[in-house]
């Protein structure tokens, strides 16, 4: 039935007069199934307004009757624009609804954009990490590693910096070109500075891997690929002070296979991070060569359910310096462990010389069953020293390769019953089953968490310090977006530390104070 026709009959039966007793109406018709309703709805165009009269319906029909050819002629002109006006929206409906049509939505992963046939997607997130810091039996000086006494006269004072800053400032960008092609970029503002993170380039048009081109970090280590925004604590552990300066970000191709049966795999060759080496006028009078790693990682779920995971892992490294003799993050290779990361205060802090290339081997385990979990890594370094002739020592002491390790053990208990969430041979921060509401009375999800951890530095004459901590830590998530955390960590068992007491004694143990206000999307 056409639109103009059913509009006139409808019009000639209510009448176009008006009288003492009339009132007015809408209809509106809908675009799709043509029907005509008193009623807004979806797909329903309004028509206009007509009048209802209240005469016997003698009188409605000779009313109809006496309707000049103007008038009707009139109705139908009026009719006309109202049935190109639902065409156009018909049109325009089907332009917005196309392939090439955008949805945007906003919900706890950020600001998204993507096309109807998803060829196209952008993600606009970010994440804030808020910190205050209080450490005690701090007062230390600056130690000689060769006499045990302070380093200068009069001794220079060491403390911890108490006090709030943000951990991490971050913007993240992220997207999709024709479905198979993704791309990162992830800014730093911490530290009233700019710092690149992630920038990469990937592919996902095969079925069994993925490639990765750009600044991303190396394939080692469960703990390092964990995100911050899905830590236990506030920080990471101390096997993190040998994996850190070797294997986190740096520039290159990595090939990641899709898990299959449990099973991952991934390989990659690397360059340097993004940070530009060192040049003439600096530290040192050469850049030289680029330096250059390949690394790999496998691992295994025998169990993998929603709530029961048993993951095991093993990883692996080999590293050339640059030019300087620097590693990935162009500066030479030290050791160094902060109380926190706005601490001046470093308990350890040694740095090797004369580095020919690097080893590393790191073993993984964890279990999950509902809402406990453990786990723990352990990894291996070997440094081989660069020859140098008879006699000649390098500038740290030392003549000789080294073997240095790292190693952590922790547990967790989710209070409220939640678990983690495991993915590609990756633990995932859980979501809480309540969201906190004072309102509707939800309390989030509570988790208890406990570490100890420890890192080994001295072998033969090179004495870079051993040390242990253990952290215990309350975490709160109060939505999928927003947690606070607090720490506390006992730095203890040191040997030949980077500081001594101000009595000239060895440290027994520092007490750190962390609470972070974290907003991830």
């Amino acid at each position: 039935m056409k639109i103009s026709k059913l509009t006139l009959a409808i019009a000639t039966v209510l009448g176009a007069g008006a009288s003492s007793g009339a009132f007015a109406m809408d209809l509106y018709v809908d675009t799709k199934t043509k029907q005509i309703y008193a009623e807004p709805g979806p797909h329903r165009q309004l028509m206009g307004n007509f009048e209802k009269v209240d005469n016997t319906p003698a009188k409605t029909a000779d009313k109809a009757e006496k309707l000049d050819k103007a008038e009707i002629k009139a109705i139908r002109e009026d009719l006309a624009l109202k049935d190109n006006a639902i065409k156009a929206l018909q049109e325009h409906t089907e332009q917005a609804s196309g392939p090439d049509s955008v949805n945007v939505k906003l919900d706890n992963k950020g600001l998204n954009f993507e096309t109807k046939d998803k060829n196209f997607k952008f993600k606009l997130g970010g994440r804030i990490h808020a910190d205050a810091n209080f450490t005690s039996n701090d007062e230390f000086v600056l130690a000689n590693r060769t006499t045990g006494l302070a380093s200068t006269t009069p001794p220079t004072p060491a403390e911890a910096n108490d006090g709030t800053e943000f951990r991490r400032a971050r913007i993240d960008f992220s997207g999709t070109f024709y479905k198979d092609w993704n791309f990162k970029t992830v800014a730093d503002f911490a530290d009233n500075g700019v710092a690149m993170k992630d920038l990469f380039l990937q592919y996902t048009g095969l079925d069994f891997m993925s490639i990765t081109g750009g600044q991303q970090k190396q394939n080692f280590s469960r703990e390092l690929l964990e995100s911050s925004n899905d830590q236990m604590f506030t920080e990471r552990s101390l096997m993190n002070v040998i994996a850190a300066p070797v294997v986190d970000r740096a520039i290159g191709l990595n090939f990641q296979s899709e898990a299959k049966k449990g099973w991952t795999a991934a390989g990659g060759i690397y360059g340097n991070s993004i940070t530009p080496a060192r040049t003439a006028g600096t530290e040192v009078a050469n850049a030289g060569d680029e330096g250059w790693a390949v690394s790999g990682r496998a691992t295994y779920a025998p169990i993998e359910e929603k709530t029961k995971v048993v993951h095991l892992g093993i990883a692996g490294n080999y590293r050339k310096p640059d030019g300087n003799g620097d590693v990935a993050q162009s500066k030479a290779l030290r050791f160094d462990y902060e109380t926190n990361h706005m601490s001046n205060l470093n308990l350890i802090d040694s740095t090797v010389n004369d580095v020919d290339n690097i080893s590393m081997l790191g073993l993984e385990t964890s279990a999950m069953y509902g809402p406990f979990s453990a786990g723990g890594e352990y990894t291996h370094m070997w440094i081989d020293r660069a020859q140098k002739g008879a006699g000649v020592v390098a500038a740290d002491g030392g003549t000789s390769n080294l073997g240095l390790h790292g190693w952590y053990a922790d547990a967790a208990w989710t209070i409220t019953g939640e678990s983690r969430k495991y993915k590609q041979g990756r633990f995932y921060k859980l979501d809480p089953d309540k969201k906190f509401s004072l309102k509707n009375g939800g309390l989030g999800a509570w988790e208890l968490a406990t570490r100890y951890s420890s890192v080994e530095l001295n072998d033969g004459v090179f004495k870079g310090g051993n040390m242990s901590n253990m952290t215990v830590a309350l975490n709160w998530y109060m939505n999928s977006n927003m947690r606070l955390m607090a720490d506390y960590t006992r730095a203890f068992s040191l040997t030949n530390p980077a500081v001594i007491n101000r009595a000239g004694g060895q440290p027994e143990n520092t007490d750190t104070f962390t609470v972070r206000a974290q907003l991830a999307y």
